[in-house]
C-alpha cells in the first residue's frame, strides 16, 4: 500500500464522519459506508476494494482516475457519475435499487454487471460491455445504447428501453414480450398485448 495515502481497512463509516478532504486519493478496503452524503465530492484517484456503499449520495462526484475494484451499491443516489472517468484496472461494481439517473458508462468493460431495481434514465451505455448484465426490474428510459455489447444480458424485467438491434450487440440477450416494443421501435412497429 502506498503510504503517501490515507488508508483505511476493514471500517464501517457513517454519516459525517470523513471529510471531503479525506477522499481524494484515500484507499478504502473491505470497507462499509453507510448514509455518507459524498454529493459533488472530490473522489479522484482514490481506491475502493471489496467495499459496500448503501444508501449513500453519491451524485456528481468526480472519479476521475477512481478505482472501483468489487464494489456495491446498495439503495444510493449516484446521479450523474462518471463512471467512464474511473480507473478501469479491475474495475467491477454491483447496483441494486439505485438512482443512476444521467450516469456515464461510456466504453467501459462491464460485464455480468448487475442492475438489480435501478433507475438508469438517461444513462449513456454507448459502447460498454455489458454481456451476461442483469437489469432485472431497471427503468432504462431514455439509455442511450449505441455500439453496446449486450451478448447474454438479461432485460427480462427491464423497462423502457430502446436498443436498435442494428446498432447493438444483442445476440443471447434475454427479452420478456413486453420488452419486444423496445427492439422494434425503430421499425415503426407496434406490438399489443
Amino acid at each position: 500500500m502506498d503510504m503517501s495515502r490515507n488508508t483505511f481497512v476493514d471500517r464501517t463509516f457513517t454519516a459525517g464522519e470523513l471529510q471531503p478532504e479525506q477522499l481524494r486519493q484515500a484507499e478504502f478496503e473491505h470497507c462499509t459506508f453507510r448514509q455518507c452524503n459524498w454529493m459533488g465530492a472530490d473522489l479522484s484517484n482514490a481506491r475502493f476494494t471489496d467495499c459496500v456503499f448503501e444508501h449513500c449520495d453519491l451524485s456528481n462526484v468526480k472519479v476521475g482516475g477512481t478505482g472501483f475494484r468489487s464494489v456495491r451499491f446498495k439503495g444510493c443516489k449516484l446521479l450523474g457519475v462518471p463512471f467512464d472517468h474511473c480507473n478501469t484496472f479491475l474495475l467491477a461494481m454491483a447496483f441494486e435499487e439505485c438512482r443512476l439517473d444521467y450516469a456515464v458508462f461510456r466504453s467501459l468493460a462491464l460485464k455480468a454487471t448487475r442492475f438489480i431495481g435501478c433507475h438508469l434514465r438517461e444513462v449513456d451505455l454507448s459502447g460498454a460491455d455489458l454481456s451476461k448484465s442483469d437489469f432485472s426490474g431497471s427503468d432504462l428510459s431514455g439509455a442511450i445504447f449505441d455500439g453496446t455489447v449486450l451478448t447474454d444480458a438479461d432485460l427480462r424485467d427491464a423497462h423502457h428501453f430502446n436498443i436498435d438491434p442494428e446498432r447493438n450487440r444483442i445476440k443471447g440477450a434475454i427479452l420478456a414480450v413486453h420488452g419486444l416494443p423496445g427492439l422494434l421501435l425503430k421499425y415503426g412497429i407496434r406490438v399489443e398485448d
